[in-house]
């Protein structure tokens, strides 16, 4: 697709689009797009067409997803980064706050300030709690930023609760994988596992609307090259969490997007993410039998 040749969205000229508002035919991008009995509807035409700005839930706008169009459609990206920022700020005050939430496996008897109990000794809630967790300023604005970026207009296109899902998943794949390949012993924390999740969702994303998929794959590509190539950081990357984040993305995503209608849709949306919670306890469930 020559993307030269595509209009800027009415709303957002910036941004390049293949998709026309069915009514008024002008074009809308994945933020705009309203899904309509037939295709997509822009907001005019959907207030204009409803005869008021708040529709009854039940014929309300909604998203390529089927998800509710929001007032604001970036509200759970905002939640999201004000949950890592104030997590971050706590631990500043309190440094010790981090040990009892990060990423570690198994028992880790030579702490200082005692032994720490991993995730095969119960203590579950750390393959999730870890994905709120950052050890210096630069790297959780680096993850913020990323997630601003990649995050926001993905939510816009999903819908709040399918975008946490996403989000949420893609933090809890890319914990599993950590802890199914790492060392029991090594302490992982960061959002880049949920952020790579997000790209991966973004890939499917760009291909179910007939973007020009290059720019989306170079930014892949050098992500991971990030994740991979040593570039003399003082943090250790940890490329089992963009890689699991990464793949469980994609998969997920690709349930959100496959083209359905009805209790069809929901069925495979929901049903694509009890699979990847399952694959991802499977995981964690085979690491749990191998360190007890």
């Amino acid at each position: 697709m020559d993307t030269d040749r595509l209009p800027g969205c009415y709303r957002h000229p910036d941004r390049v689009t293949g998709i026309t508002c069915t009514r008024c035919e002008r074009p809308i991008c994945p933020e705009c797009m309203i899904s309509a009995s037939v295709g997509f509807q822009c907001p005019e035409c959907v207030r204009a067409g409803s005869g008021t700005g708040h529709p009854p839930t039940a014929n309300a706008p909604r998203t390529i997803a089927g998800g509710v169009v929001a007032a604001d459609p970036h509200l759970v990206t905002k939640i999201l980064i004000g949950i890592n920022v104030l997590v971050f700020l706590v631990m500043l005050s309190d440094p010790a706050f981090a040990v009892r939430l990060e990423l570690i496996g198994g028992r880790y008897q030579e702490y200082p300030g005692g032994p720490l109990h991993g995730v095969s000794a119960g203590e579950y809630h750390r393959l999730l709690t870890s994905m709120f967790l950052h050890v210096e300023w630069w790297h959780v604005a680096g993850n913020m930023i990323g997630l601003w970026v990649i995050g926001g207009p993905l939510e816009a296109a999903l819908g709040r609760v399918r975008y946490l899902a996403v989000y949420l998943l893609s933090g809890l794949g890319g914990s599993a994988l950590v802890y199914l390949l790492s060392e029991p012993y090594v302490r992982t924390l960061g959002a880049s596992g949920a952020v790579f999740g997000l790209l991966g969702a973004t890939v499917v994303l760009a291909k179910r609307l007939r973007y020009e998929m290059r720019p989306v794959i170079v930014m892949v590509v050098l992500m991971l090259v990030l994740t991979f190539v040593p570039l003399g950081r003082a943090l250790t990357v940890s490329w089992q969490a963009h890689v699991g984040g990464l793949v469980t993305g994609a998969l997920v995503g690709l349930g959100m997007l496959v083209p359905t209608a009805g209790r069809h849709r929901a069925l495979v949306q929901w049903g694509t993410c009890a699979v990847a919670f399952l694959l991802a306890v499977v995981l964690i469930l085979i690491r749990t039998a191998e360190l007890t």
